[in-house]
């Protein structure tokens, strides 16, 4: 080989990248420690922005097209170099291409509870997870504090890399938007919508990428939140029993157990409470008036007879079964046809000592 002919294959004449990998982010040109002519061509394809590194320090940024590599169109590298009056001698740089096409469908998600204030439930511990869409907008930016000097940069190592600052953008972004907890769930479009704003500031300052889309997938609460919040979808539910009180006991009849000691002390005076409410509205048909004076009360039991405990005036439908020898499930098939009169109070059954009296003597 002649000597032309060696120092021709030790200079490079042109600079391209085909890539078909679809995960690369950035690609450091090889240039198998040869030296660019001067003239050489550089070819950027769409999608792509090529990017010149001398010595350590960032030169010129190329997007899409074809160039022939002169001291006009590198200003920035003519002047690390100190080029004053143009080069004719081969130089040496790194050319990193940087794709610029749309990331779709990237995971995020919690490694751990995030916590946040909420003006309902104080201090909440959640997780959350999702999906985003990102492209890189800076190529320097994104070279100098993502990808480094990595030969070559995919998408497993920034999603890595990533994970951890995403999660803590959306950390800050959710507590900025104060976004009730009771509402996250029937607003996860527009909660990954209302964040982009306070994060993509954030991504292009630091990372020199941008995220297109950012959706929330889901986020669940701790245990105990989750049945605080069903609680109150209970006592809602309920209605004519707004007091938290009154609805676990009532709650409590439901329960396996329900109609023991504990359970019959709960009927009894819940039973009462609103036994009181019915005759004071006439819905018992009771008569409301004191007895003439001197009269004597209906069917008083006699001075001397030891005084029996009074029957719960309303029954639940276990004790009503309980005292027709029967099953639960007897009972309610009952009402539901009402061949037994009762009252529905939400999904719960009560049923009057009149009203089972009546369909024992029908």
């Amino acid at each position: 080989m002649s000597l032309l002919g060696f120092i021709r294959n030790e200079l490079i004449d042109i600079i391209e990248w085909t890539d078909d990998s679809r995960d690369t982010l950035s690609y450091r040109w090889p240039d198998d420690d040869k030296e660019i002519k001067n003239g050489a061509q550089l070819i950027v394809r769409e999608s792509q922005m090529a990017q010149f590194v001398y010595l350590g320090q960032f030169g010129d940024t190329f997007p899409p097209g074809k160039y022939t590599l002169t001291t006009e169109n590198i200003p920035i590298l003519t002047t690390l170099r100190g080029w004053k009056y143009g080069f004719d001698s081969p130089f040496k740089a790194d050319v990193y291409y940087v794709t610029t096409r749309l990331f779709t469908g990237q995971k995020w998600g919690t490694a751990n509870p995030v916590m946040m204030r909420d003006a309902d439930f104080g201090i909440v511990r959640l997780r959350a997870f999702g999906t985003f869409d990102f492209g890189i907008v800076d190529p320097k930016l994104f070279l100098k504090e993502v990808a480094g000097s990595d030969q070559h940069f995919r998408l497993d190592e920034f999603a890595d890399t990533m994970r951890s600052r995403v999660v803590s953008l959306f950390s800050e972004a959710l507590a900025e938007a104060k976004v009730p907890i009771l509402d996250i769930a029937a607003r996860y479009s527009e909660l990954g919508e209302a964040l982009l704003p306070l994060i993509n500031p954030v991504l292009i300052a630091k990372y020199g990428i941008e995220f297109a889309s950012f959706i929330v997938e889901n986020i669940s609460l701790p245990p105990e939140v989750e049945q605080a919040i069903d609680k109150r979808s209970s006592m809602a539910a309920v209605g004519n029993l707004n007091d938290y009180v009154k609805f676990q006991m009532a709650e409590g009849m439901t329960q396996p157990g329900g109609s023991g000691t504990a359970g019959f002390a709960t009927e009894m005076a819940v039973g009462v409470a609103m036994a009181q409410q019915m005759v004071q509205s006439g819905a018992l048909g009771t008569q409301t008036t004191p007895p003439a004076a001197g009269a004597q009360p209906v069917n008083a039991a006699p001075t001397n007879a030891a005084p029996a405990t009074p029957a719960p005036a309303l029954l639940s439908p276990a004790a009503a079964a309980q005292e027709l020898g029967v099953s639960e499930a007897d009972v309610l098939q009952t009402l539901e046809a009402g061949d037994l009169k009762g009252k529905k109070i939400g999904s719960t059954w009560r049923i009057s000592r009149a009203a089972l009296d009546e369909f024992l003597n029908s």
